[in-house]
């Protein structure tokens, strides 16, 4: 079993996630030593490790962005576990000409999810947005764009797996606090996680599982 795995009774794993000895390269570099983890329902994993060492790449990997060196990605095919995973890339994809309520409803649905208004106008106000829905992008800051992007999570009604490359990054102390009841919220209900994170994860229940991605043995030859 590798660091992580989640197991029955039976040391059946029970799991939405299973990787096996996966490793992912850029040209022609082999970015971390061979990983391996299981991510269970209503679990976060916290990826995490040096700068350049692969954890968006990971990430990208898992969505099926990327094709991995080596190695073996395992999802769930569990009726209430959609297999089909939400990845939020450290980009927020959003267009200038549009007005914040538009690329909220256009995130939901260029990842297939419905759209409801009541849904969009909620997940705006949670993430302190609600005066902004009818500013267009280009007016935003920083940080209200990555609230923008964040508020697609709060949108969401599906229990499919969130794959969130530094989703805390340029987030004030508020935009933290109610990112990491969304991120809870969404294992409590059973949904998993999987996220990269400079800065220590601020969720207590459930905790964080790190796995670090360490240096490949020929890293130095």
């Amino acid at each position: 079993m590798g660091e992580g795995q989640t197991t029955t009774s039976r040391g059946a794993p029970e799991a939405t996630l299973l990787v096996r000895d996966l490793q992912c390269s850029r040209g022609e570099r082999v970015l971390f030593a061979p990983a391996s983890f299981a991510v269970a329902p209503g679990a976060i994993v916290w990826i995490r490790g040096a700068n350049g060492q692969g954890k968006t790449t990971l990430l990208r990997t898992l969505a099926g962005l990327s094709a991995p060196t080596s190695g073996a990605i395992v999802w769930a095919a569990a009726p209430a576990l959609p297999p089909r995973p939400l990845y939020l890339a450290h980009a927020n994809a959003l267009k200038d000409d549009l007005t914040v309520a538009e690329s909220l409803r256009f995130l939901l649905q260029l990842g297939g999810s419905a759209v409801e208004a009541a849904r969009v106008d909620a997940a705006l106000e949670r993430f302190g947005l609600a005066s902004r829905r009818g500013a267009f992008v280009r007016t935003l800051s920083q940080g209200q764009r990555r609230r923008v992007a964040l508020a697609r999570l709060a949108a969401e009604r599906e229990l499919r797996p969130w794959l969130l490359d530094e989703p805390f990054d340029a987030l004030d102390a508020a935009g933290v606090e109610v990112l990491a009841e969304v991120i809870a919220g969404h294992a409590a209900r059973g949904g998993s996680v999987v996220l990269t994170s400079h800065l220590p994860v601020p969720i207590a229940n459930p905790t964080p599982h790190a796995i670090d991605l360490r240096e490949p043995a020929n890293a130095f030859a």
